[in-house]
Formats: structure tokens, C-alpha cells, sequence
């Protein structure tokens, strides 16, 4: 992780060289007389370029910094540019006039004639080009990293899920419920095997999504524990408690299974110990997904890889954090809702 904000300007070495080499190059071109003769008129003409590269710098670097900070996302950069433009002639327009008032009348006793803006608007779109081009270029270089990072993480996705759902377990498990359900009139049977096709079935659309509706997920995971509420029966309350608006909020795909799937993995599930799991809201910010802790007397080993890999695409995709709680009593997960699809 980069410590420096994403919206400060890494730029000292910029502003070390180009201040003063516009402070001595544009006297040199307008006053070349002067400088050919390196008098007193040319070393004023140097102290006021000085004050008037640094007021035009540092002024439209914060218009830069400001601009980003409101227009960060890849899909506001042409208005981000077009508002910087204004701003930025606006803002030249009126340090140069204010100048050329103090510098121009007050030292050299002439009128600027907006002089100073007319010489500042070349130098300032070049600084503003090379700003610009930085920020894309460095923005290209991220959105590169985090696709490739998206990519790894949604193959580790699929395959922990598929590993998970062909371990041997939950088939052997899923042939012996349906060998006690099958019959000619078993609608149970025939009701299971369409929500167990529900399953693969989200699994390989949602395969290729970095998000995915939470109506779609809640959807699939209805049918997921469905599945194991056949075989856990009334040991296995899992409660809802969402907001319709949430529904059309965004979340990784499978992330809701994977925590459902990891409190039945590592706790006991029982007639004198039922394991409750309850997802809800938190604001229109986080989904949260907790659930009692009890413990197998003999754990199952686990890598945490399911989890650790929630944490490492919503890192991809959101600066907010998925946040995991254990109190001794309660589990609890807190994932990110996204406004939007990615």
C-alpha cells in the first residue's frame, strides 16, 4: 500500500525546476534586450516573473488538488478537466491582472495592459498538460494493477467455491438427502434438485462479475440454504433483515455463501445447539453477517482462504474496509455495499 494520499501531488522536483526556469526564461524572451545586456531592467523583470510564476503555480496546483479530490472517479475526468480549465483562466486571468496592477504600475510605473496574462497562459497550459498527463499516466498504471489483482482474486474466488462445493462432503451429503427423498410423488425432491441447479447456476454467471445486485446474491443464497436446511433442518436459523433499498445495492458475488458457509464449517449445528445466523444492514453502508459462536469440538482444518479473500477484492474495489469482529460470544463480518456496479 502507497502511505502518501492518492490525492496529494508527489511534485517538489517539478516545482524546484519549473518555477525558476520559467522565472528566468520568460523575461529572457519578452525583455531580450535586457538580458542581452543583463541590466537593471532585467533583473526586475526577473524578481516579478518570480512572484508571478509562484502565485500562478501554487494557485492552480491547489485548483488540481481540489478538482481531484471532487472528481476522483476515471468517469468524472472530463469534467474534472473542463472545470480545471475554467478555473484555471479564471484564476489566471485574476492573479495576473492583480499583479500587473501591483508589480507593473507600482514598480515599473506602467500599465500591464494584461500583459502578464497574455505571457502566464503558455506556461500555464504547459504545466497543466504535464499534470495532467502524470495523473493519467499513474491512473492507467493503478487501473492495470487493480484489474490484474481483480482477476487473480475472482479465479481464486471460483475455485475455492467450486473446491468447496465438490468437496466430498457436500456431495455425499446432498446423494443421501436425495436418496431419502426421491419418489414418483416427492415434490421435496424435485424442489431440491431445481434449488441445487439455482446454485451451479449462479456460480458460473456470477463468475466473470466483480459485483453483483444483493437482491441476486440474497437470491442464490436463499437457495444455498435451502440445501443445508435440508440437512440441518430447524438447527440452522438463518434471519434477514434488509431494507428494500439495500437490495439494490451491489456486493461481491458469493461473499454472502462464502461467511454463511464458514459458520456452518466451524460451529456445531444441533438440535440442543442451533446455530443462528442473522444478516443485516448497517446504515446504507455495510452488510453485516454474524452468528453464535459454538465451536466443533474437533475443528476443521482451515486455511481462512474464503474470508482473506473477500478482504482482498473488496481492497480492490472500495477504501472501505471489511471488518471482522469476534467477541467470544458473536462472529461478525461487516462487508462493504457498493452504490454502484464495477
Amino acid at each position: 500500500m502507497v502511505a502518501e494520499s492518492k490525492y496529494q501531488l508527489n511534485d517538489f522536483k517539478l516545482r524546484l525546476i519549473g518555477i525558476p526556469f520559467f522565472s528566468f526564461v520568460i523575461p529572457m524572451i519578452v525583455h531580450f534586450d535586457d538580458f542581452t545586456k543583463m541590466n537593471y531592467g532585467y533583473a526586475v523583470a526577473v524578481i516579478i516573473s518570480f512572484c508571478t510564476t509562484v502565485a500562478l503555480w501554487e494557485g492552480n496546483r491547489f485548483i488540481i488538488l481540489r478538482m481531484r479530490q471532487r472528481f476522483s472517479n476515471y468517469s468524472q475526468t472530463t469534467k474534472r478537466i473542463i472545470l480545471e480549465s475554467v478555473f484555471a483562466m479564471l484564476y489566471t486571468l485574476v492573479a495576473t491582472f492583480l499583479l500587473d496592477e501591483v508589480l507593473c504600475k507600482g514598480i515599473l510605473h506602467k500599465d500591464g495592459n494584461l500583459l502578464g496574462f497574455r505571457i502566464s497562459l503558455v506556461p500555464t497550459v504547459l504545466v497543466y498538460l504535464v499534470y495532467e498527463a502524470t495523473y493519467f499516466f499513474e491512473a492507467w498504471k493503478t487501473n492495470v494493477r487493480k484489474t490484474e489483482s481483480l482477476m487473480r482474486e475472482g479465479v481464486q474466488s471460483q475455485l475455492e467455491v467450486l473446491k468447496n462445493q465438490l468437496d466430498p462432503h457436500f456431495l455425499f451429503n446432498s446423494m443421501n438427502t436425495l436418496a431419502a427423498l426421491i419418489d414418483d410423488t416427492n415434490t421435496d425432491a424435485q424442489q431440491y434438485l431445481e434449488r441445487l441447479s439455482d446454485v451451479y447456476r449462479y456460480v458460473l454467471v456470477s463468475r466473470n462479475k466483480n459485483t453483483v445486485l444483493v437482491e441476486e446474491e440474497i437470491a442464490f443464497l436463499d437457495a444455498y440454504v435451502y440445501l443445508n436446511k435440508i440437512r440441518f433442518r430447524d438447527n440452522l436459523l438463518v434471519e434477514k433483515n434488509i431494507s428494500p433499498e439495500t437490495y439494490r445495492k451491489h456486493v461481491t458475488p458469493l461473499s454472502l455463501q462464502m461467511l454463511i458457509e464458514n459458520a456452518i464449517k466451524h460451529n456445531v449445528v444441533s438440535k440442543e445447539n442451533p446455530l443462528r445466523i442473522l444478516i443485516q444492514q448497517e446504515g446504507d453502508q455495510y452488510l453485516v453477517v454474524e452468528n453464535n459462536i459454538q465451536e466443533k469440538a474437533i475443528m476443521e482444518k482451515s486455511t481462512r482462504v474464503g474470508l482473506q479473500n473477500i478482504i482482498n477484492r473488496y481492497g480492490l474495489l472500495t477504501e472501505r474496509r471489511v471488518q471482522v469482529i469476534e467477541d467470544g460470544a458473536m462472529f461478525t463480518v461487516k462487508i462493504p455495499l457498493i452504490s454502484q456496479l464495477i
